[in-house]
């Protein structure tokens, strides 16, 4: 697995100013491509504080943007930020009427206000590419337009970037003075598991990954079986189990509780693709009724392996609870694609 060294930040070409940062999954990736952040801002004082423990030289202010006092800033490069998502989610209600849908105009207002070379947008797949939000993808990509920003709208999979997972993100960028180029997966044919993940953070309940998700593992009664073992619901809750041999699901924000994703440590331990959830799987599409028990050996990732397989450097220090830890690192931007985002504009923009 390529792993961020937070040290080897390539030679600073630009300046950012980042919205709706969360604990700066976005923020690492545009860093260590040479943008320096000038200002950043976040509503959650837990994300803002992890954020800080990272970048200490940053400043980022802790509340509503909207209420913030944005700084006068001039020869702005980029604002870049992903407004909140819930509202356009399909795990949501995909509601238009949630305030949280609005923040993408707060942030296009920010880019009105500092005029800055660019901007990137990032949100959830469906904002994207769901007929529902046609009118506004329109509205917004017409309003950037009349700012006098020529832009493109791409989803990336993470996956195709060296993240070990499958996280289907959209991205609005804007240029000034030219059509932004493609987003190119500079890591070709090299598909990052979890198994690479795990192999590079100490031991199962050992320190450095020892966050431990107590959430119980019962197998759901009525199960919603799939044709993958790792797809359908065989287990209560939300948490679904990870083929360890391939790229994670998208993590949720939800994570901490029977939402976590589930793992097959002896699959681990023993590096056998032969794991208890299939053999169950196997069981129940032969007709088998579901049991009443799942064997010890079932657990829930860690804090250190969520935020591994979203790629924060292992520098990175979480604040807040258990809970909040894992809100955090669910919301963000896995740090190596924004990496290769970033790498793109700084060539664009040199």
């Amino acid at each position: 697995m390529e792993s961020i060294d937070f040290s080897k930040k390539l030679n600073e070409i630009g300046s950012v100013v980042s919205l709706y940062s969360g604990a700066g999954g976005m923020d690492i990736g545009f860093h260590l491509a040479g943008f320096n952040t000038l200002w950043a801002n976040d509503i959650d004082k837990f994300a803002t504080q992890s954020y800080e423990s990272l970048f200490q030289n940053n400043v980022i202010t802790t509340g509503n943007l909207v209420e913030q006092k944005i700084p006068k800033l001039s020869n702005v490069d980029l604002v870049i930020g992903g407004p909140p998502c819930q509202g356009f989610s399909v795990a949501g209600k995909m509601d238009p009427s949630d305030p949280r849908s609005k923040h993408v105009w707060n942030f296009l207002g920010i880019v009105e206000k500092l005029s800055p070379r660019g901007f990137v947008m990032e949100n959830v797949k469906a904002l994207g590419v769901n007929s529902r939000w046609e009118g506004l993808r329109e509205s917004l990509i017409k309003e950037a337009q009349k700012l006098g920003y020529n832009t493109k709208l791409v989803i990336l999979n993470a996956a195709h970037f060296g993240v070990p997972q499958a996280r289907e993100r959209m991205f609005l960028i804007g240029l000034k003075h030219k059509k932004p180029d493609e987003i190119v997966p500079l890591i070709k044919n090299k598909i990052v598991s979890v198994k690479d993940v795990l192999k590079s953070l100490p031991k199962f309940g050992d320190k450095g990954n020892d966050s431990i998700c107590t959430a119980k593992i019962t197998p759901a009664k009525n199960p919603v079986i799939r044709k993958s073992p790792f797809a359908g619901m065989l287990f209560n809750g939300q948490g679904r189990p990870i083929n360890i041999e391939m790229p994670a699901l998208t993590l949720p924000a939800s994570m901490g509780g029977n939402r976590t994703p589930i793992i097959d440590q002896l699959q681990v331990e023993k590096e056998t693709k032969n794991s208890w959830i299939i053999k169950y799987h196997k069981h129940l599409i032969k007709g088998g009724s579901p049991y009443n028990s799942v064997p010890e050996v079932l657990r829930r990732l860690t804090v250190e392996e969520a935020a591994a397989i979203q790629t924060f450097p292992k520098a990175m220090r979480f604040i807040g609870t258990q809970t909040t830890k894992f809100r955090q690192i669910g919301n963000a931007v896995p740090p190596l694609l924004a990496y290769y985002v970033a790498l793109s504009l700084r060539n664009q923009l040199s």
